[in-house]
């Protein structure tokens, strides 16, 4: 069925068509009668120029979208928010900012963000001085996690059940990381090792939920650890505590991982570019929101620039 609002020339940035989460944006963004652009976007390139700030594609410019949906990988995050920025400097809708995914990849910085918006997290803490280590240690009790600041799929992750062992991962990991800061340490709920909830947020709902599952001694439920995922009923706490989390991002699109606690749910990560696995665990459609937020806010802030031309 075709959208009964005006077609929208939407760009995917991604890399590349063989992308499962790409594919299905494309298919449901094409139902509708969208026209729809795949954009490698490491290899684009801009230019600075104040008057003209162009963006090319396999050396042609690039034609002005309405909306622009980034699928930023975490590899490429950098280049990737430097190519939406200069989307965002010709006026084009995002359904993700440059800003919102670079506070998302920055776990400190997004840890620092929900703590100020009241959303409950992990204890959490960072220190760059090593000789700090037994008061750190004191304080969250062990078993902890260590964890890096810019790891994603559950890479660069430790779980540390000894003070003796806490300490040769974070000599280890500072050792790596000459910014201390690069390196979090987060208290162990013991009452959900090895599970976790991923919610799927699309504007202001849930579309879409699942609990992840490690299959064996794991302590990471991530899908690409092997982590099984199977469908699950949020409460109506869960599902607030994950679209405040998103907004608090800001963040319109995103896959906010959550875990069950003995004070509630607790926010673990939130997800810039959520991978659509959950589509397969599930059966729901997370692709079809999605293009009918772009269709709703992306015509609204056209239809505002024409009237104010």
């Amino acid at each position: 069925m075709k959208s009964q609002i005006s077609l929208n020339r939407i760009a995917i940035l991604s890399n590349g068509n063989a992308n499962y989460s790409t594919k299905r944006l494309v298919e449901e963004a094409e139902k509708r009668g969208h026209e729809v652009k795949v954009i490698k976007y490491k290899n684009c390139y801009i230019s600075l120029d104040e008057k003209h700030p162009d963006i090319f594609y396999k050396g042609k410019k690039l034609d002005r979208f309405d909306a622009i949906l980034p699928r930023i990988s975490n590899g490429m995050t950098r280049y990737g928010c430097a190519i939406v920025r200069q989307f965002e400097m010709q006026g084009v809708w995002t359904t993700s900012s440059s800003i919102a995914i670079t506070r998302a990849r920055d776990k400190l910085r997004a840890a620092q963000i929900l703590t100020k918006a009241g959303i409950n997290t992990p204890k959490t803490f960072v220190s760059r001085n090593t000789t700090d280590i037994d008061a750190l240690l004191d304080h969250i009790g062990v078993p902890m996690i260590i964890k890096l600041a810019t790891g994603t799929h559950g890479n660069g992750v430790v779980l540390a059940d000894t003070k003796k062992a806490a300490k040769s991962a974070l000599q280890a990991f500072y050792l790596y990381n000459e910014d201390g800061t690069n390196v979090l340490l987060q208290e162990y709920i013991k009452e959900s090792a090895g599970t976790d909830i991923r919610a799927f947020v699309v504007g202001s709902k849930v579309v879409a939920s699942m609990q992840r599952q490690s299959l064996d001694d794991d302590f990471r439920s991530n899908l690409h650890k092997g982590g099984e995922g199977k469908i699950i009923k949020l409460t109506d706490e869960e599902k607030k505590i994950a679209v405040r989390a998103a907004k608090a991002m800001g963040l319109h699109i995103a896959g906010v991982d959550l875990m069950r606690s003995n004070r509630g749910p607790l926010i673990l990560e939130v997800n810039a570019s959520p991978g659509f696995g959950i589509e397969r665990v599930t059966g729901r459609n997370v692709a079809a929101p999605i293009i009918d937020y772009i269709e709703h806010n992306a015509a609204r802030r056209n239809t505002k620039d024409r009237v104010g031309a």
